[in-house]
């Protein structure tokens, strides 16, 4: 039965077929489901060529290394057919039979259907064909053997359809289709065991992605202000909403792709979002929590952080300023600021936030310029000044830490 479960066979290969062959209502089509999905962040290398593979993924197992699904016959999926492209998103094997890693998330692909996947064939078919093989993969000793990749699967990958929620609007099943398969939401926002599955009965509880944590999406999200559809759609579409500031780390690129996505299917991941945040707050809305500014107590406990506040950060988000006046957010709405350990705001600090689309100004990295004991000092006060939660703990060895790992 395990050899059963293991082996897979390898499906012929195919010549390469025509772009002129495909309907180009199909490939438009398949264009917003590949946005949607994102691949083009992890199948691009920095500085590479779209969906030719090599970007490095770290993992708690070592660093995997994307592959290249442009359609060049040697090192893409040129010769692939469509029966070993679905069999690869839905399954997790690929055309040679080979197990692929999970970094690809077809424990969520599985849910998609096969019409989405026939267009999303059709617009990588389409690309610009790349040769670029990707390097090897730089896993703990024994993690390279794929078989073991099975078991892995026979325990977390559920091959489901999805089904529409009777009760439910088109729009919210909508939603929830685009969450649950290509979008992959609970990829990064959901906590995940130590062999790498998902916890099951734990979705949406936040996790961890690239060194940033994904806040939870569900009830316990740490944000000041609570999440609408109104501010989701706004946040998600545009990179930034007021009421919760912009995209950082991961999400930036995320919300880069959905602002070329189309609007009805951004409103409704907003609008399924939602309701999952709200399902204990049936009262959510778009009104904001009063601000917190404990400017004196956070001076007195932290003068060395408020000198620095005052040089590197109150042009920008001093009360008053003008990009505070322009609409932009409050320190004490934010989200990083709020939540139970340091990990983003540290990460912000250190790596910057890229504007918006569109949106400048941009915050810079403050990476070079400040000492983790400056940066530790920084944190603090701004956490003591813009919240009324708990001072963070050994701040000056999560910088440090953070620091490392960047």
């Amino acid at each position: 039965m395990a050899f059963w479960y293991v082996d897979e066979p390898s499906i012929d290969k195919i010549a390469r077929p025509d772009r002129a062959s495909f309907d180009q209502a199909l490939v438009g089509r398949g264009e917003q489901l590949a946005t949607v999905g994102d691949c083009i962040v992890c199948h691009t290398a920095e500085n590479g060529q779209p969906f030719a593979g090599a970007r490095p993924l770290p993992t708690p197992f070592g660093t995997l290394f994307s592959n290249n699904i442009t359609p060049d016959e040697e090192t893409g999926i040129g010769n692939w057919s469509e029966e070993a492209f679905a069999r690869a998103m839905k399954r997790g094997v690929a055309r040679d039979g080979s197990h692929l890693y999970p970094a690809l998330p077809y424990e969520h692909f599985t849910h998609v259907s096969n019409d989405d996947l026939h267009a999303l064939y059709a617009f990588l078919m389409t690309r610009q064909p790349v040769s670029q093989e990707a390097p090897e993969n730089e896993l703990m000793p024994g993690l390279g053997f794929r078989p073991l990749l099975a078991g892995w699967k026979l325990l977390f990958l559920h091959q489901t359809e999805f089904h529409p929620v009777a009760n439910q609007s088109d729009e919210w099943n909508r939603g929830k289709y685009l969450v649950d398969g290509l979008a992959h939401c609970g990829g990064c926002h959901t906590p995940r065991n130590l062999a790498g599955g998902e916890e099951r009965g734990s979705e949406f509880a936040g996790g961890v992605a690239e060194g940033w944590n994904a806040p939870a999406l569900n009830a316990t999200n740490p944000s000041a202000n609570s999440w609408t559809a109104a501010s989701l759609y706004s946040y998600l579409k545009n990179g930034f909403d007021k009421g919760h500031g912009a995209a950082g780390g991961p999400m930036g690129p995320v919300t880069e792709g959905l602002s070329k996505f189309n609007d009805a299917d951004v409103k409704a991941i907003a609008v399924y979002i939602a309701t999952v945040m709200q399902a204990d707050k049936p009262h959510a809305t778009d009104s904001p929590a009063a601000p917190v500014d404990n400017a004196k107590q956070a001076a007195d406990a932290f003068p060395e952080g408020a000198h620095l506040f005052q040089g590197a950060c109150a042009g920008c988000h001093e009360p008053g300023s003008a990009m505070i006046q322009q609409g932009r957010a409050a320190l004490s709405s934010l989200t990083t600021i709020n939540m139970d350990d340091p990990t983003n705001a540290t990460a912000a600090l250190l790596q910057g936030v890229p504007a918006p689309p569109g949106k400048g100004p941009f915050m810079p990295s403050f990476g070079p310029n400040l000492t983790d004991k400056e940066m530790a000092e920084l944190l603090a006060y701004v956490r003591s000044r813009f919240t009324n939660k708990t001072t963070w703990e050994n701040l000056e060895k999560s910088v440090s830490s953070a620091r490392s790992e960047e």
